[in-house]
């Protein structure tokens, strides 16, 4: 009934300027001839209609149907246009209602916006103040068509039960409770709005949407410390993390020892501390590292032409001042990946000292230690290929006037 007085009444506002999609979920028995009353009244109306069938993945059903319906939205809106939702009064206070009972916080008690954004584009929910009182009235007097999903009464899904059955008992002692969850969810809109923008300036002063420095973390209260890791976990995600894995996070990440290589695992990426920052990874480049790596050596040839793609990065031979002696670029090198134990002679250096130690002063991370690759011949190191570029190794092979591995992209 909302869907179609929607429908009627944007037609009287701009009619030669909208366009109508209609999801068809599959779930229902009848839900093809709805969409058939939809193209009808469309053709009346003499607007153009979509017509989209979607899969609903198992799981979740009401989120599920719902991300699905968002997905054939995204599909078909341009960047120009502006979704027009049929959301109401009472929509809005279910949302409320439900998020409450589910513990969300501000973010999630501020529910539906008039007006808000979405993956690139508009939403817009006209209807969001009137009642379904008067929406019911509207359609009796217009004379609407429409069609009652037999799923808006199923109290098995929570939505109707809260429909059904909550909202009842609620009116009877509240009579203008709808309204006044209305009212607590604009106040809370504007509440999120304070709290991102302190979020954003605290963000700023921690780090970025990558890495948090933890010195500058402690300088906020806790309330604050706690908004920014909810914030900066979330990342691009829809919605925050649970409360138990921010408190994960600071127990067992940012608390840990600082040589105890900890990681939290959430939402498709890892939370990692080195040292005094946190930082924040993508899942399959965190791991790389845990795979299991040939340790044989190969072979490598290096073109003064083209550029070569190890782990570390891509190199190009550069000249430099003081670097390895041009015939070794007719030569086959050998490549080994580090094992532990190896000791390096950094050129300009005194004595050799151990790879390991020169990796942690370099700060190169431990994630990233698996990508260092070491350059020899007959057995005399050359140097070492790390994401931060080759290091060039003391040997008889260094000359005046040479060339090295220069890092073009790590």
């Amino acid at each position: 009934m909302d869907s179609m007085l929607l429908l009627f009444l944007m037609a009287q506002l701009c009619p030669q300027h909208i366009r109508v999609i209609y999801i068809n979920h599959q779930l229902q028995q009848g839900s093809e001839q709805w969409g058939d009353l939809v193209q009808q009244q469309c053709a009346i109306l003499n607007i153009p209609c979509i017509v989209e069938a979607v899969d609903v993945a198992a799981g979740n059903l009401e989120q599920q149907a719902r991300a699905a319906r968002y997905q054939a939205y995204q599909k078909h809106i341009q960047s120009h246009e502006v979704l027009v939702l049929g959301h109401h009064q009472q929509d809005q206070a279910e949302t409320v209602m439900l998020r409450l009972l589910s513990g969300a916080g501000v973010s999630g008690l501020s529910a539906m916006k008039r007006i808000d954004s979405r993956d690139g584009y508009q939403v817009w929910r006209p209807l969001l103040e009137l009642s379904r009182e008067q929406i019911c009235q509207w359609a009796e007097q217009m004379q609407l068509q429409y069609v009652n999903d037999p799923s808006n009464a199923d109290i098995h899904y929570d939505r109707a039960w809260c429909r059904e059955q909550l909202w009842p008992v609620l009116q009877q002692r509240y009579p203008k409770m709808q309204v006044a969850i209305n009212r607590s969810s604009e106040l809370m809109q504007d509440a999120d709005q304070i709290l991102q923008e302190v979020v954003q300036l605290d963000l700023s002063h921690c780090g970025n949407h990558q890495q948090l420095h933890l010195t500058a973390l402690a300088e906020l209260s806790e309330a604050r410390r706690r908004q920014l890791l909810s914030v900066w976990m979330k990342g691009d995600a829809q919605y925050r993390p649970a409360f138990d894995m921010i408190q994960r996070l600071q127990d067992e990440v940012i608390a840990a020892k600082s040589d105890a290589q900890a990681a939290l695992h959430s939402n498709g990426y890892y939370f990692v501390r080195y040292q005094q920052v946190l930082y924040r990874l993508e899942k399959q480049f965190y791991l790389a590292h845990k795979q299991v790596l040939d340790l044989q050596p190969t072979c490598l040839s290096i073109d003064r032409r083209s550029p070569v793609q190890l782990d570390a990065g891509l190199f190009e031979v550069r000249q430099v001042a003081t670097g390895l002696a041009w015939d070794l670029l007719e030569q086959k090198l050998d490549l080994q990946r580090r094992m532990g134990g190896e000791k390096i002679h950094l050129y300009g250096r005194v004595g050799a000292w151990p790879l390991k130690k020169a990796l942690q002063q370099a700060q190169i991370f431990p994630w990233l230690r698996h990508t260092i690759q070491i350059l020899s011949i007959d057995n005399v190191m050359l140097g070492v290929f790390t994401p931060k570029g080759f290091w060039l190794a003391q040997s008889d092979y260094c000359v005046t006037d040479g060339w090295l591995p220069n890092l073009i992209s790590p």
